[in-house]
């Protein structure tokens, strides 16, 4: 597999030399989106991964095992690197949602979830293997769906077509127009990447997204 290639490049040559080289291990295009809030030069690289869940396995322990599998997948290939794994799994009443697919998974996804009390379990691991750090944080987050029509859920999946969103809720966008409530204590973990938590673990690995 060729080298991932850079999302950005730093503007002084001297801060590149210094900065150990990031990566983002993921395949989702709303982790990139928000990892590039930071302002760090990164590149994204596919862990490839199977994100089957275990017999029996809870939701918040699917999340920080594929998370932690994803960062762990890159950093065997690239020590030097400080790498980003990330996962999310919704649940709700004991059953676990992952990514639709589908127009009818994603339709199914939304009438279990209507009028329910759902949590996304969303979990981060940062790991540099050349220096031994590794650190992982969870960011669950509680969601209160409103009670959905059949003709709400049809309108914001042909809208929205959030088949690749665990639970088929695409927040950022129409998908707000689902919920009643979210409780949570980091805004972005909702989306895909708890960047409170990220940028932390980024400071301990020797990233600082506050200094040039």
């Amino acid at each position: 597999m060729p080298d991932p290639m850079p999302e950005r490049q730093p503007n002084d040559p001297h801060a590149a030399a210094a900065r150990p080289r990031l990566i983002l291990a993921s395949t989702s295009r709303y982790r990139r989106e928000l990892l590039h809030r930071l302002h760090l030069p990164f590149e994204v690289l596919s862990p490839g991964v199977d994100e089957t869940a275990l017999a029996a396995e809870a939701p918040a322990d699917l999340a920080r095992r594929l998370s932690l599998a994803k960062a762990d997948a890159v950093a065997r290939r690239h020590p030097d690197a400080v790498v980003i794994g990330s996962d999310q799994v919704c649940a709700v009443g004991g059953e676990t949602l992952g990514k639709p697919g589908t127009h009818e998974r994603a339709t199914l996804q939304l009438q279990r979830l209507s009028g329910q009390r759902a949590v996304f379990h969303t979990s981060v691991c940062v790991v540099r293997r050349s220096t031994g750090y590794e650190s992982h944080a969870a960011a669950p987050v509680v969601v209160r769906f409103r009670t959905l029509s059949a003709e709400e859920i049809e309108h914001y999946l042909r809208t929205e077509q959030p088949y690749d969103c665990a639970g088929s809720a695409k927040c950022e966008t129409l998908g707000i127009a689902l919920l009643e409530a979210i409780e949570s204590d980091d805004p972005t973990a909702l989306v895909g990447l708890p960047l409170i938590r990220t940028a932390r673990m980024l400071r301990e690995a020797g990233i600082d997204p506050l200094r040039p």
